[in-house]
């Protein structure tokens, strides 16, 4: 996956903020806001850590849990040409709508 990294076991996304010339990274899966700024790619993981260390300070000392809970449901919008050219491949591999969008889901986002 590009423009992900682990830090400790979390995933932050990261990229360039030309406005001020620094590489941003964003923690993901967190109840909250937990992002960095650094100038060099050497300092990533270095305020990566602090950045969410601090967070999940912040979240024990107000009792706030630190990760979001995913339900494994959510509503997706087509149009409906797509929506019927899905219904027509699943059919074709003799599943319903949701294992043919789960597996493909699955399989994007486990590719590197």
């Amino acid at each position: 996956m590009k423009n992900v990294i682990d830090i400790d076991g979390h995933k932050a996304i990261v990229s360039l903020d030309p406005e001020i010339g620094m590489i941003r990274g964003e923690f993901l899966g967190l109840s909250g806001g937990a992002d960095f700024y650094v100038k060099s790619v050497d300092d990533l993981i270095i305020e990566g850590r602090k950045s969410l260390k601090v967070f999940l300070e912040m979240c024990a000392e107000r009792d706030i849990p630190p990760f979001r809970e995913f339900s494994g449901r959510f509503n997706v919008r087509l149009d409906a040409q797509i929506h019927e050219a899905a219904v027509l491949a699943a059919a074709a591999e003799n599943k319903s709508l949701n294992e043919w969008v789960a597996e493909a889901i699955e399989a994007a986002a486990r590719a590197e």
